[in-house]
Parts: C-alpha cells; sequence; structure tokens
C-alpha cells in the first residue's frame, strides 16, 4: 500500500522521491486514493525528475503499483500549486489531498 506513503508526505509537508518508469522523481503530492477500477492512484507536481513523455516538470497522475520505491525527501512542499482541485476525478475513492 504506497499510498501510506503518498499521504505521509502530504500530510507532512514534504517532497517525495518516486521511482517511476525506470526514472526518479521529486514530487509534492495533492492527492492520493483509488480509482473505479481498484487501481492506486496519486496526483502530483513533478519538480525535477526524468519522465518518458520528457515533461521534466508539471502535473502527473501515477499509478503507485508501478512505482518501484518511494521515500520522503527533506525538501519542503509547495503545494498546492495553481491549477489543483480537491476531488480529482480520476480517484473514486480519495485516502488523502490537500
Amino acid at each position: 500500500m504506497w499510498w501510506h506513503a503518498a499521504c505521509d508526505a502530504l500530510n507532512s509537508g514534504k517532497r517525495l522521491e518516486v521511482r517511476y518508469d525506470g526514472y526518479i522523481r521529486i514530487v509534492e503530492v495533492h492527492a492520493a486514493g483509488e480509482s473505479s477500477k481498484g487501481d492506486e492512484l496519486m496526483r502530483v507536481w513533478q519538480v525535477r525528475g526524468g519522465s518518458v513523455s520528457n515533461e521534466r516538470m508539471g502535473w502527473k497522475l501515477l499509478r503507485l503499483d508501478e512505482t518501484t520505491s518511494l521515500g520522503i525527501v527533506d525538501e519542503a512542499s509547495e503545494a498546492p500549486r495553481q491549477g489543483y482541485r480537491r476531488g480529482d476525478s480520476a480517484m473514486d475513492i480519495i485516502r488523502c489531498q490537500i
């Protein structure tokens, strides 16, 4: 259950280091929950790191079952970022959100 780590980062106001799609990413968690299909998700603002799309910064919706590791980074989150809206429509169940 990776959502625990995502919610811990959100609740502590810290950034999260994620290993995802073969890249290390530093993200700010805005929401974590579950889709209608049962997939664990988190809505994040990526601060830095790699990505398949080559978009190194910006909004991402990540599947937590596709992460290989998560860890809280001792860097303050700047969440909420512009454009964030509570009640993420990608999630049927929201475990935590800003």
